[in-house]
């Protein structure tokens, strides 16, 4: 994972760059490759976007769904366990890294966010915050989860909600910002 350079020696806020060379040149080939290759893909293709994210340097376990209108930020930084969901429209911006547990689902126009900046820096330094998802999680429809936050196993964030802080273990959480509302019930049958 590349770091970000230093804002004040790269004036980062004045715009000058946030990362080097060779990671901008890396991320302007994938998003070429994407527009090319996948954007206009049907829905049935997720191994063919697997395989794309894969050869970019993205982690991915067995039975992935990646669709693919999804946006991600730079595969290099992504890990998914096996059948991961990454719903239409969703956004992964994992300029730091984003890593997301087996059977977990990010739905439609949802966000990930794994940076943010040092607001107490003039120069407003770029921070990399990596955000976690457990195995058996679900971020509902266009919900927010930000930088360094922890969904442990089984937690929801509900469409919606934004979440700052980390999430417990199979709690389900919901609002701006997100509080817990209540523990999710486990069917007999269900894993």
């Amino acid at each position: 994972m590349d770091q970000p350079l230093d804002a004040q020696a790269a004036r980062s806020r004045t715009g000058g760059p946030s990362f080097s060379l060779a990671n901008r040149l890396t991320r302007a080939l994938w998003q070429a490759c994407w527009l090319l290759l996948a954007r206009w893909t049907p829905p049935v293709l997720h191994a063919w976007r697997a395989l794309l994210l894969r050869l970019f340097g993205a982690r991915l376990g067995r039975g992935c769904r990646v669709h693919a209108s999804a946006r991600i930020w730079l595969p290099g930084n992504l890990e998914l366990g096996d059948n991961v969901l990454i719903g239409p429209g969703a956004v992964l911006y994992n300029q730091g890294r984003i890593t997301i547990g087996s059977d977990s689902v990010v739905s439609q126009r949802a966000h990930l966010c794994a940076s943010s900046h040092d607001v107490d820096d003039p120069h407003f330094q770029l921070v990399l915050r990596p955000v976690t998802l457990g195995r058996n999680c679900w971020v509902a429809a266009e919900a927010f989860v930000g930088p360094g936050v922890t969904m442990a196993d089984g937690s929801v964030l509900a469409a919606r909600g934004a979440l700052f802080a980390d999430a417990e273990t199979g709690t389900i959480y919901r609002g701006n910002p997100a509080v817990p509302l209540r523990k999710r019930a486990q069917r007999a049958g269900e894993a």
